[in-house]
Order: structure tokens, then C-alpha cells, then sequence
């Protein structure tokens, strides 16, 4: 997967409200909630961001696939199978 972020770029100290519960569970659990925010955070962005470059060129995309459907491949005529 393509990193849409610098992963080594700085940490920052943020806060956060999150049900207590969880983070009672998490602990006991011995869970890195740094770690596991960043992993699920760079997971979203990538799809997020990968759905937005679908949406900003599915013209592109739509146009490229009607003129293989028309006119096939270069490389049709070339093959053997």
C-alpha cells in the first residue's frame, strides 16, 4: 500500500475523548492505542483519498475503457493465445 502520509514525520500529543470503558479495556489488554489509531487512521486515508482520485477521474476512466471495449488493445494483434 502507497503511504498517503510521511511515517516519519514527528509525533504530536493530542487529545482525545474516548469512552472510558474502552480504554479501561484496552489497557488491561495491553493495546497501544498510539499505534493502533495511526494503523487504522492511515488505512481510512488511503481509501478515502484512493475513492477521491476514482472520483476525480472516472471520466478518464470510463472514456479509456469505451475506446478499449470499441477498439481493443494495441498489443491484441500481437499475441498468440
Amino acid at each position: 500500500m502507497t503511504a498517503y502520509y510521511n511515517p516519519n514525520a514527528p509525533k504530536k500529543s493530542t487529545n482525545l475523548s474516548i469512552n472510558s470503558d474502552l480504554i479501561q479495556q484496552a489497557k488491561l489488554l495491553k493495546i497501544n492505542l498510539s499505534k493502533l489509531l495511526e494503523e487504522k487512521l492511515a488505512i481510512i486515508i488511503a481509501t478515502q483519498k484512493e475513492e477521491l482520485w476514482l472520483q476525480e477521474n472516472k471520466e478518464a476512466i470510463e472514456d479509456y475503457n469505451k475506446h478499449i471495449s470499441q477498439k481493443g488493445l494495441f498489443s491484441d494483434r500481437l499475441r498468440r493465445f
